[in-house]
């Protein structure tokens, strides 16, 4: 079955196939180059197009956007807020009871760090001092980066940054005293 003449043809083949992919990556690092092909001197790169970029007036980085969230709230929908109140409800209750977290029944306007039995962090507990009441502001600031707001808080949610979505949540949240 095999024989030599067989063997002479498949040498062939391979070493045949070998020379023209040798070829062919010779031809092709010749038709095309990454980079600009001469030395490493530093003549400068004459470029086919240029984009014009206009400067910046701003150097010290963008300012923040401030939002009117009494107009969010006046506009707030309940039943998108439910939506979100998916986010919290892995840790959080509207039934009276606590979980992971306190349950949030009259949350607006309540005191901070006030529900009877449940073992706040002592970051939150020193948060009450600074910010009594869960009034709207304070929910959202809380709402949008709960870590940044109460440094140490045992509540690992990362936060709602939409606000239009921060307060659809807060109007639903008012819905369940």
């Amino acid at each position: 079955m095999f024989n030599t003449m067989t063997l002479t043809k498949a040498a062939g083949a391979f070493i045949g196939a070998l020379l023209f992919l040798m070829l062919a990556n010779w031809a092709a690092s010749g038709l095309f180059t990454v980079g600009h092909g001469g030395g490493h001197g530093e003549d400068e790169i004459t470029q086919a197009y240029s984009v014009p970029v206009p400067e910046s007036t701003d150097s010290s980085g963008a300012e923040e956007e401030v939002i009117d969230f009494a107009a969010l709230m006046a506009s707030a929908d309940a039943a998108a807020g439910e939506r979100e109140w998916a986010k919290c409800r892995a840790c959080h209750a509207l039934d009276g009871s606590d979980g992971v977290g306190p349950h949030l029944n009259g949350v607006v306007d309540r005191e901070v760090a006030s529900v009877a039995g449940f073992g706040y962090s002592g970051a939150m507990t020193e948060h009450a001092a600074e910010d009594p009441i869960w009034d709207y502001e304070t929910l959202q600031l809380f709402i949008e980066n709960p870590r940044g707001e109460v440094s140490g808080t045992a509540m690992s949610f990362a936060g709602i940054r939409d606000p239009e979505a921060r307060a659809n949540l807060i109007a639903f949240l008012e819905t369940n005293p």
